[in-house]
């Protein structure tokens, strides 16, 4: 059980940033009012939250786009995260292969491959989805293999001299000490998610938040800008506060003293 000093320091923890947060939101307000700033230079926090209520329609149909995009795209580098680390866990000449070049792949800046994808695949939800999937698979996979790596060889021997075969030890013993690694990778890669999707909307598509936002830009209204990118950030929010329910949840026998 917590004392009342942990859950003050808790309370503290939580209130600290959210004052300083709407401290900057006041600030901000204040300077661009008192100095009249043009809109189409910085919009003030109120002329941003209004975009919400006069074309919270746009808004909201091109943000579905982007969400749908972003979890599937998510959703599949899991599954292809979770297929490869298992793959290279069974057969360590495949990850001696590919692993080396997995990890250069990911110096490549996304922004010069969703042209490519858009033009191999069109200007469809489909190259948007590679593009998250892309993005996200490889902090997933990295934390999946070193989760297995990682695991106390005690056990693995402990296994061993159970006539366990690979398979046994890969369900009972491996992939549950790995989870946690797991989980770690996850949460890294839903704060790309959005942005790897709205990048790939950037530089070609028809709807979602990357073409409302360069619509925007190029008609310097520059308070959707904000608003549309507020939306990315709740979003990507929503999605880690999803996974560590989810870590919370699986994995509740670590945390039954919290």
């Amino acid at each position: 059980m917590k004392t009342n000093l942990e859950i003050t320091d808790k309370i503290k923890n939580y209130i600290y940033p959210i004052v300083t947060f709407i401290s900057i939101i006041l600030v901000w307000e204040f300077i661009v009012v008192n100095n009249n700033v043009p809109q189409y230079i910085m919009p003030s926090p109120t002329k941003i939250l209004n975009v919400f209520l006069t074309d919270h329609a746009n808004l909201k149909m091109n943000a579905l786009v982007t969400l749908k995009e972003s979890v599937l795209g998510f959703i599949f580098s899991i599954i292809l995260a979770l297929l490869i680390g298992t793959i290279m866990d069974f057969i360590p000449f495949i990850k001696k292969c590919f692993y080396p070049i997995m990890l250069i792949s990911q110096m490549i800046p996304t922004i010069t491959i969703a042209p490519l994808l858009i033009i191999w695949f069109g200007f469809d939800s489909l190259p948007k989805i590679i593009m998250v999937m892309t993005t996200c698979f490889f902090p997933i996979l990295i934390n999946f293999v070193d989760g297995i790596e990682n695991i106390d060889k005690d056990y693995i021997n402990l296994f061993k001299t159970m006539d366990a075969n690979k398979l046994s030890t890969f369900i009972h013993l491996k992939l549950p000490m790995s989870l946690e690694s797991l989980f770690t990778g996850l949460k890294i890669s839903a704060t790309y998610a959005f942005v790897a999707a709205t990048v790939a909307e950037w530089l070609g598509g028809s709807i979602g938040l990357g073409v409302y936002m360069v619509r925007a830009k190029s008609a310097y209204a520059l308070d959707k800008v904000f608003a549309s990118t507020i939306v990315v950030i709740i979003f990507s929010l929503i999605f880690v506060i999803v996974i560590d329910i989810l870590k919370k949840i699986i994995l509740k026998h670590k945390y039954k003293g919290e």
